[in-house]
């Protein structure tokens, strides 16, 4: 899975900036590496996303690290008119539902904000974009899709 958007760009420089704690560091370890990792849970086999301590499913406390495929398809989304600390409006802000299950909020990139561009499904595989010191995921659409 190789990360494609990974140049510091001036438009992004001022956009929020998450803080990695001991939690969520395989995480941000991934997204550096140009991988997605989620948990999953070794009890019940079941990968869940955001990162926490126990199974969201079966409250189990055996989990691990897995690696995603980094394809995921469009679940919901909203064209946010608003200006936000540096995002230029309008901005694609989304749910996707991973290829493994879960579901993540996201921003689509590589797209033009308009309804027309996002069908329901659209096919995206993940990018990153680099922030400060953390690599952000965000969606753009697959290749497939582009090439149409």
């Amino acid at each position: 899975m190789p990360i494609t958007d990974t140049k510091p760009r001036a438009d992004v420089a001022d956009r929020f900036v998450p803080k990695a704690s001991p939690e969520t560091r395989p995480f941000w370890d991934g997204t550096a590496a140009g991988e997605l990792r989620i948990q999953s849970c070794t009890d019940c086999d079941r990968p869940f996303f955001y990162p926490r301590s126990s199974c969201p499913r079966c409250g189990g406390e055996a989990l691990e690290w897995i690696t995603c495929s980094g394809r995921a398809s469009l679940y919901s989304y909203v064209i946010s008119q608003r200006p936000a600390p540096g995002f230029e409006p309008p901005t694609v802000i989304a749910v996707v539902e991973l290829e493994e299950g879960p579901r993540m909020m996201t921003n689509i990139v590589g797209v033009p904000p308009e309804p027309q561009f996002l069908p329901l499904d659209l096919p995206l595989q993940v990018t990153f974009e680099q922030r400060g010191d953390l690599a952000i995921p965000v969606f753009e659409p697959s290749e497939s899709e582009v090439a149409r």
